[in-house]
């Protein structure tokens, strides 16, 4: 089965121009104000418009209100709900977009925090490590033992510290539908083309 590949915290032309020439599944866009990667509609619009199509696009949310999502949802076609979204929201918005594909990203510490996401009303999740300062982006491991033993139904991307040196065993150990990287991409707090290179090369097993 072939691994999909995400890459977020784009926020530049010039990391699009990256992920142009390294052609991942996803394009990652952090749409939650208060983050430093964050990027105002307007930018989103330029960026995704910059963006390869092949490229689906995704918007990172984190409890933002519809409203608010309805400023970037026109350059986006997944959106991903990385804060305390329930089912009743989730509905909402699947009334309210429904071109697009939902995701819930899901910080792990226990079997219960698969689960409980794993009932919700998405197409797939994003299995994060968990932190007490941040939604994401930390570059900390998730407990992949816990997600290996109790894998939910639903698709889903492994996230949390994955890095070209270790993207290979993730996929091994973990069997996930899809990985997401970010920190790890990243020299001084840019993209840096080559470690997407090095990712792109290691999850598609290039030599």
């Amino acid at each position: 089965m072939r691994t999909r590949l995400k890459i977020c915290g784009i926020r530049r032309m010039e990391d699009v121009q990256y992920l142009n020439e390294a052609l991942p599944d996803f394009a990652g866009f952090i749409c939650a104000e208060g983050y430093w990667r964050y990027v105002p509609p307007e930018t989103l619009r330029d960026l995704s418009a910059a963006l390869d199509p092949r490229i689906a696009r995704v918007g990172v949310f984190v409890d933002s209100t519809p409203e608010e999502i309805e400023r970037f949802a026109p350059y986006l076609d997944v959106l991903q709900l990385h804060g305390a979204e329930g089912a009743a929201y989730i509905e909402d918005l699947h009334a309210r977009f429904p071109h697009h594909r939902l995701w819930k990203a899901v910080r792990v510490r226990s079997v219960q925090d698969i689960a409980d996401a794993d009932a919700l009303p998405v197409e797939a999740l994003v299995l994060d490590s968990f932190s007490h300062a941040a939604h994401g982006g930390t570059g900390t491991l998730a407990p992949w033992d816990i997600i290996a033993k109790h894998r939910p139904e639903k698709p889903f991307l492994l996230a949390g510290g994955i890095t070209p040196e270790n993207v290979q065993r993730a996929v091994r150990e973990v069997q996930p539908w899809g990985v997401d990287a970010s920190s790890s991409l990243e020299t001084d707090r840019c993209k840096d083309g080559d470690k997407i290179t090095a990712l792109v090369r290691a999850v598609r097993n290039d030599s």
